[in-house]
């Protein structure tokens, strides 16, 4: 027989049980009927048209769709920064459960309230890191204000946090980095202490929207990794926006999918891959990469979209002749210190690196974030003497022609080097002007019919001729994010360059976009020499004939792409292709 002391225990344990069952059924935040519009010179755009779904405690939903789906918008507007960029919630209501004090409709909050829940019981990685980071404080300034603001820590106490933070994402030396700042970090660490940031105060909802496309595999594992236990250990919620349909298998319990700004499908995740109801959730998993698909492949071949599997496509090899030859490049920044900043080290960010380039070959540049590849690329076409405190020595030969060489004129070096950014950035022109402005510049052409007919051939060469011909005249911004990319590559083709860079081209694309370019990379070898940074290692095996794998600024290892993924010669290259580095 029970004592009245132990029934009451009982009693007390099983309506503990029964409130954590009931908080479970209970949605952290929910999206309902959310409707959002932007005011242009053109007209009313809506951003978002009617989208309902919510996110439970302990709970993964990833967000996917095609650039300009309105899933960025989504996620900001539950943040209430959607008005920052011009847009204004039009209807539905944005719910979240606070910790203290219950449901309240974010949509009608007040921004000062809003102060208390950014940061604190929503936390938000942003997919550009430098848009979150104040380029005027040092990283420990901006990682401890949070914790000291919402979490009421002591200075010490803020700073031991931040250290800790800096560790778990993987960020050497942290206790160095706290007196950093943003631009002296790469755009992986950069994106590092972006995460560290929104983990901070351990949110109740925590907003991922691309939080890994300037990470290698690596980093990106254990990003994943340490996002899913804060979720399993403290009932976190999580909306995680992403391109990549990998990550989606490995992190959502449940999928969104959006097209043009309305919701088509959602589902657990095994439904949606399996089973997938919507036209457009199809197309978007016929373009993922098939695990081994280049395997037994001695020249890479582009990615094939659903209903082009009849499509021939013959191998492009290259020639024999050598367009680059580096020799012994070196690349250094200072390292600021003390009360007065003075440099108290050297950074190495490209370590004695010399290899030849032939002409008509493309070359993909792999390796962990802060490797040097993006620094390396940049010396290319003399992008790091923008950076005041980057040194580079060594010798960087275009056809025979030192480029290094102080006296080199960078403005024809530039038509001889286009660069394709990680991140689209169309001029704020009409699409027509974006691909007219180089030859412009560079004279090179007579008249207007001469400039039509170079912005056309361009368009089409990047496969966009055909979307945009009727709406030459719009801006380049309106166009979506895979458009615009191949905007810039039109942009950058249109002066006829010898070489073009590509700075991860395709991370912040989903697939069906990622394939386009791909496929357009593919037929730009036979006019270009392409030397291409990527994360993906996919991506390398389909568009390059070498690669080139860096490790902590030093070239480790170069070859055919077929040797170096399938037998490596040094153990850093076999560990980083095979996924086990670090």
């Amino acid at each position: 027989m029970l004592t009245r002391t132990a029934y009451l225990s009982d009693f007390c344990l099983v309506w503990l049980g029964m409130k954590m069952l009931d908080e479970e059924k209970t949605p952290i935040a929910e999206f309902e009927n959310l409707k959002v519009v932007f005011e242009t010179k053109d007209g009313t755009v809506t951003g978002v048209e009617d989208i309902s779904f919510s996110i439970y405690p302990g709970e993964t939903v990833c967000v996917v769709g095609e650039s300009g789906s309105g899933k960025s918008v989504s996620s900001l507007s539950m943040m209430r920064l959607v008005e920052f960029g011009g847009g204004k919630i039009k209807g539905g209501k944005l719910n979240f459960q606070k910790q203290v004090g219950g449901k309240i409709d974010l949509a009608n909050a007040t921004q000062r309230s809003m102060r208390h829940t950014r940061g604190n019981e929503i936390g938000m990685i942003f997919q550009e890191p430098m848009t979150a980071l104040n380029p005027v404080f040092t990283v420990g300034r901006q990682l401890t204000e949070g914790l000291r603001l919402h979490k009421n820590l002591s200075k010490h106490q803020a700073k031991l946090r931040a250290i800790e933070l800096l560790d778990q994402v993987r960020i050497p030396e942290p206790k160095n980095r706290l007196n950093q700042y943003p631009h002296e970090l790469s755009g992986g660490m950069r994106q590092r202490v972006v995460i560290a940031m929104a983990l901070a105060c351990e949110p109740r909802l925590l907003i991922a929207d691309e939080p890994t496309t300037a990470l290698d595999v690596t980093i990106q594992a254990e990003i994943l990794a340490l996002i899913d236990r804060l979720k399993r250990e403290t009932g976190t919620a999580v909306m995680f926006i992403t391109h990549d349909m990998a990550v989606v298998a490995q992190m959502a319990d449940r999928v969104v999918v959006m097209y043009r700004g309305n919701k088509v499908e959602e589902g657990n995740v095994k439904d949606v891959f399996e089973n997938p109801q919507h036209d457009y959730t199809k197309s978007l998993l016929s373009a993922v990469p098939k695990l081994g698909e280049m395997l037994g492949k001695k020249y890479p071949e582009p990615m094939k979209l659903v209903g082009e599997n009849k499509k021939i496509t013959k191998p492009l090899i290259g020639t024999d002749e050598i367009l680059l030859d580096v020799k012994n490049l070196v690349t250094r920044f200072p390292v600021a210190g003390g009360l007065l900043r003075r440099t108290v080290a050297q950074v190495h960010a490209v370590e004695n690196v010399s290899f030849l380039i032939k002409r008509g070959c493309t070359l993909a540049l792999v390796g962990e974030s802060g490797c040097g590849k993006s620094t390396f690329l940049r010396c290319f076409n003399r992008m790091n003497d923008t950076i005041e405190s980057c040194k580079v020595e060594g010798e960087l030969y275009l056809d025979k022609e030192n480029i290094l060489d102080k006296k080199t004129n960078v403005v024809p070096l530039r038509a001889k080097v286009g660069m394709v950014f990680q991140k689209p950035n169309p001029f704020p022109k009409s699409v027509y002007d974006n691909v007219a402005y180089g030859p412009k510049i560079h004279g090179m052409a007579k008249n207007k019919i001469e400039l039509d007919e170079i912005v056309i051939k361009s368009l089409e060469k990047a496969g966009l001729y055909e979307e945009v011909k009727d709406r030459l005249d719009t801006p380049g911004t309106s166009l979506s994010g895979g458009q615009q990319q191949r905007l810039c590559i039109a942009r950058t083709i249109a002066v006829n360059p010898e070489v073009i860079l590509m700075d991860e081209p395709c991370s912040a694309l989903d697939p069906i976009a990622t394939a386009r370019i791909e496929e357009l990379i593919y037929e730009l070898k036979e006019n270009f020499t392409i030397v291409i940074v990527t994360h993906a290692m996919q991506q390398a095996a389909r568009v390059s004939q070498r690669t080139a794998y860096f490790h902590l600024g030093s070239l480790i290892e170069v070859g055919s792409t077929d040797k170096i993924f399938t037998t490596p010669q040094h153990k850093l290259t076999e560990s980083y292709i095979t996924g086990r580095f670090g």
